[in-house]
């Protein structure tokens, strides 16, 4: 069953426009609470956001669609994703709203929902908030004696550099290690440089200026270019580079070479894996991930589950199959032993326990597998369903033969943009890139 308002990742759009207008917002807001009112308690809702303009807008219809059915809201203002899930449970909140286009630019935004126990809401759950959108909510409103509260919570931000403070060793220290990090003007612009100064680093800041329009613009995880070259300039040991909502990482090492998402995974499992804190045998990533990584676990005897993209997805094969690590190429990293979701500063704390703990260059540490040549190219299209298309499905065909054992193809719909991802990886670089430049051509031809 499709869904109308959901993507992979919450509800996002470009703002002002549908779905991401205030009366959509208020709609959320509306169906949401009813579906999260459960009992006679004071039920309560926590709201988080990033630094986009079109923020407020979207934050105050929000409250006022919760408000409108009964619930309080507890407002907190710029947090990261991650710190809201955390929060969630432990306001004892019923429902955790996120407002965030994560690494998109300023001109787009986006509404994540958390349950109480602070994981994304199932497909179930996300069908049955539309269903009340889209079918009548003016029988859920309170009575005016039972209009909830808005307040504003002031301390949300240095709880959650506590939190983050206690996921690192305690028997470790920053001291001596100098590190650039780039919070993409966007959440974590004040938490993520003082939870580190306050574990000893010297701290490097750079897009910590967040005014409402330059969120990801020319920094983040996105572009790392600016950050790279102030880690090569300032000899730092480590660079990193958050998103707009900090729920991905994306690190350079000392010389400035990019340090992606499976890299991560892997130095983080290693040492969890000689230390015994690995469970699952292995780590959950998404059809996405390296096939090098793949190959390096398995030589280490680990394993690697693979799920949709979405690292929802993965949080949901996680728990379901007691793995405490996952997460995706792109910088979403998940530790279920701290969070319920990626969150990038944390999982940047557990590579820098390594750094502490080793005194070895990151270079090393991080560069555990060589990846395979993989190569990924997106093709916009208007309308229809292109991979229905009888040549489109030849050419994809045509390719999986001539990558034959050696090597993967994937191609998905984006679930947040009109894109078709192609992505290829194997061997042969050659061949890779031709199978993906004939099937984008093809798809092109049918979608022009």
């Amino acid at each position: 069953m499709s869904r109308k308002y959901f993507g992979t990742d919450g509800i996002r759009g470009r703002a002002n426009l549908e779905p991401m207008t205030a009366s959509t917002a208020l709609k959320v807001g509306m169906a949401a609470g009813r579906v999260f009112t459960r009992g006679e308690h004071r039920h309560r809702v926590v709201i988080g956001k990033d630094t986009r303009l079109s923020g407020y807008m979207i934050e105050n219809a929000l409250v006022a669609g919760f408000t409108s059915v009964g619930m309080d809201v507890f407002q907190f203002g710029p947090l990261p994703t991650p710190a809201v899930a955390m929060l969630t449970r432990s306001l004892r909140a019923d429902l955790g709203v996120m407002i965030s286009a994560s690494h998109n630019s300023f001109g787009d935004n986006g509404i994540k929902l958390f349950g109480p126990d602070g994981y994304k809401l199932s497909d179930d759950v996300e069908h049955a908030i539309e269903h009340h959108m889209d079918n009548g909510l003016t029988d859920g409103l309170a009575a005016p004696s039972g209009i909830g509260r808005a307040k504003r919570i002031d301390d949300a931000q240095a709880r959650y550099i506590e939190f983050a403070k206690r996921t690192f060793p305690r028997h470790l220290s920053l001291e001596g290690i100098r590190i650039v990090v780039d919070c993409a003007n966007g959440a974590a612009y004040k938490v993520a440089p003082a939870a580190l100064w306050e574990l000893g680093a010297e701290v490097f800041s750079v897009g910590v200026e967040p005014n409402g329009t330059n969120i990801n613009e020319g920094c983040g995880s996105t572009s790392v270019d600016m950050m790279a070259g102030k880690v090569r300039e300032l000899r730092a040991d480590i660079g990193i580079a958050l998103d707009g909502d900090a729920d991905r990482v994306i690190i350079v090492d000392e010389r400035g070479e990019t340090v992606d998402g499976d890299q991560v995974m892997a130095a983080i499992a290693q040492s969890w894996a000689d230390k015994q804190m690995l469970q699952g045998g292995g780590i959950v990533a998404t059809v996405m991930s390296n096939l090098g990584l793949e190959r390096y676990l398995e030589g280490k005897g680990m394993t690697l589950a693979r799920t949709q993209v979405g690292d929802r997805y993965v949080v949901e094969h996680m728990r379901a199959n007691g793995f405490n690590l996952g997460g995706e190429q792109s910088g979403h990293v998940v530790l279920s032993d701290f969070a319920t979701t990626g969150d990038g500063l944390i999982a940047a704390l557990q590579v820098m326990a390594v750094l502490a703990e080793t005194q070895k260059p990151l270079s090393e540490i991080c560069h555990l597998f060589d990846p395979l040549p993989q190569l990924l190219r997106n093709v916009r299209f208007r309308d229809g369903a292109p991979l229905e298309d009888d040549q489109v499905k030849d050419a994809i065909e045509t390719g999986t033969q001539a990558l034959g054992n050696r090597g993967r193809l994937v191609i998905r719909k984006s679930g947040t943009e009109p894109l078709i991802r192609v992505m290829a990886e194997g061997d042969d670089n050659a061949l890779v890139e031709r199978v993906v430049n004939d099937i984008c051509g093809v798809i092109e031809s049918r979608t022009a």
